[in-house]
């Protein structure tokens, strides 16, 4: 049986508040072309062609101007179709891979060449994928040497079992979508609590992106506002913004969020516009050792 075909992004608006210059996106995919860049077998949905060509008109109505190429599980194992964005969008990208326990120092340094700075563990059950702790030692193994930071996109309930070892990793460790916490749980849930202390560590970050995953509310999603402002209390210099754009995994035309009001929902959850400018300028690039 093929898996689900779950629906596109709607076309791109343009935020009432520009963002400002040097902005990045640094949550996105690129999905196909089909033609060119299958789709893996074991996917868990199937979402229609996001190509390079739509994500740059994309940043170009939002004023975005780089931007991480994130690897979805939808491609499998298969980095050409993140490394081939790079390629062409001509300066503007960097990417962020998936890779296996096949994986060497020498293909990682190959990857590194052709514009990968970090690499990605995404085992939330809901997109597909798990975590084999035995191949991420491999690959952080592999990886070191080219000061890759990790991504990992998980559950937040898994967080109280991850947390050990989470505090254990010698890398940078980029969070994903607040963690996937239930914004309308509160912020004295577990997870997040868990999520506190974890980007107290300084080689933690976190993605603000998802917020509409994780909210009960429409635009301006002001249940994430709580976490938001926890984050930025504590860390502000490691949080970063991201569209999560072509939004895969969406059923409900209801649920699929409009870009223009995600990008324009972080001045409610950050307020302050040096604090907001930061996380979409400058931290980006202290991750990726730009400046």
């Amino acid at each position: 049986m093929d898996p689900r075909a779950c629906l596109g992004p709607r076309p791109p608006a343009s935020p009432r508040r520009k963002p400002p210059p040097g902005a990045w996106d640094t949550h996105f995919h690129v999905l196909g072309p089909q033609a060119r860049f299958p789709y893996s077998p074991t996917r868990k949905y199937t979402p229609p062609d996001a190509p390079l060509e739509a994500c740059l008109r994309l940043h170009r109505t939002l004023g975005i101007d780089y931007g991480l190429v994130v690897h979805a599980n939808t491609h499998g194992f298969d980095n050409r179709v993140d490394l081939d964005a790079v390629a062409r969008a001509q300066g503007r990208y960097f990417a962020v891979v998936r890779l296996d326990g096949r994986c060497t120092a020498e293909r990682a340094a190959e990857l590194h060449a052709a514009g990968a700075r970090g690499v990605r563990f995404a085992f939330n059950p809901e997109h597909g994928g798990s975590l084999d702790k035995a191949v991420f030692e491999r690959v952080l193994e592999a990886v070191a040497p080219l000061g890759w930071f990790v991504e990992l996109h998980f559950e937040a309930d898994a967080l109280p079992g991850l947390e050990s070892w989470l505090k254990a990793i010698p890398a940078v460790v980029v969070i994903d979508h607040i963690g996937r916490v239930d914004a309308g749980r509160g912020v004295d849930q577990e997870p997040f609590r868990i999520l506190r202390a974890l980007i107290r560590r300084q080689n933690f970050w976190v993605k603000l992106s998802g917020i509409d995953r994780i909210s009960r509310r429409p635009f301006p999603y002001d249940d994430v506002a709580p976490f938001a402002a926890a984050l930025v209390e504590i860390a502000a210099d490691r949080l970063i913004w991201g569209s999560d754009w072509p939004h895969t995994g969406v059923f409900d035309p209801a649920r699929m969020p409009d870009d223009a009001s995600l990008l324009d929902a972080l001045a409610g959850l950050v307020p302050d516009d040096e604090i907001r400018r930061r996380i979409l300028v400058d931290n980006p690039r202290r991750l990726l050792r730009l400046t």
